[in-house]
């Protein structure tokens, strides 16, 4: 069975026939079309539109400042720029780049080895003795909360400063409320009981994936959005397809969390999904 690949393609209105022919027939691939950067925000900020795959076409203007943008508050957004009229490519821009989009299959081909990078980089951290550890310690840990909490106390020991787990109640409408949080007894003292759909632990909750915010951005965390923490991470407690809640994980300084942190969350949360859905049998 082939994976769904969630594309979103940011290019010129008059491309969109040729991109569409080009990527469509391709196993798999789902695809959505924004002829601008502010409808291509409005896609990624949707709660309900899941996109795993960003590519943007150079035409559309200078992307360096946006794609800077995306990274600060996507950051496991895989990224494909297309500029035909290049030789090569700007470093750190995106995670590929391509200059013949179509020929050879030549955009397919970069996505679909970003796709299988992206699953062996999980895999491969998957094996390191810190996260079998943190593991063994969830399985070790004795009922719901037991897991909960474990896996709390583990995100905290990744460098943060307050952690916390918010489960999903009732799915629809959607009520989250705070079963576990490792952190300052002062924060812990003053942070939200509940979580809303509107808010970021929402946000991620129901579009699945996970996003990174400091005091400016929306959705937020009320705490920093307030200024008591400086930045955000916030990841999906899901497996095969069973929403559990959602890890939120703060740092006291803004624009500190990086990549690598985001990758140990989600296999924190990896982790929990598959220990909870053992434990509610």
């Amino acid at each position: 069975m082939t994976a769904t690949v969630d594309i979103l393609l940011t290019i010129p209105n008059e491309q969109a026939k040729r991109y569409h022919s080009g990527l469509v027939g391709q196993p798999g691939f789902n695809l959505q079309i924004a002829h601008s950067m502010d409808d291509a925000l409005l896609v990624l900020g949707d709660k309900d539109s899941h996109v795993d795959v960003f590519v943007i076409d150079q035409a559309m203007g200078d992307s360096f400042f946006f794609l800077n943008h995306l990274r600060r508050k996507y950051p496991r957004l895989l990224v494909v720029l297309v500029d035909e009229e290049a030789d090569f490519g700007m470093p750190g821009q995106a995670d590929e780049f391509t200059n013949e989009p179509f020929k050879d299959d030549d955009l397919a081909k970069r996505i679909i080895k970003l796709m299988s990078e992206r699953r062996m980089e999980t895999l491969r951290s998957d094996s390191l003795p810190a996260v079998r550890n943190i593991n063994n310690n969830i399985k070790k840990a004795v009922g719901v909360l037991g897991k909960i909490e474990a896996s709390v106390n583990a995100c905290l020991e990744q460098g943060y400063d307050y952690v916390a787990y918010y489960s999903i109640e009732i799915p629809e409408p959607l009520k989250l409320a705070l079963k576990a949080q490792a952190g300052p007894k002062t924060i812990q003292s003053i942070a939200p009981k509940d979580a809303s759909p509107d808010d970021l632990m929402g946000w991620v909750a129901q579009n699945g994936q996970s996003r990174i915010a400091g005091p400016e951005d929306k959705p937020n965390h009320p705490l920093v959005s307030r200024g008591r923490l400086g930045a955000i991470s916030c990841v999906p407690v899901s497996f095969s397809n069973r929403s559990f809640g959602v890890i939120a994980a703060c740092k006291d300084r803004p624009g500190s969390i990086t990549q690598e942190r985001i990758l140990m969350l989600e296999l924190i949360a990896a982790q929990l999904a598959t220990a909870l859905t053992k434990e509610m049998k």
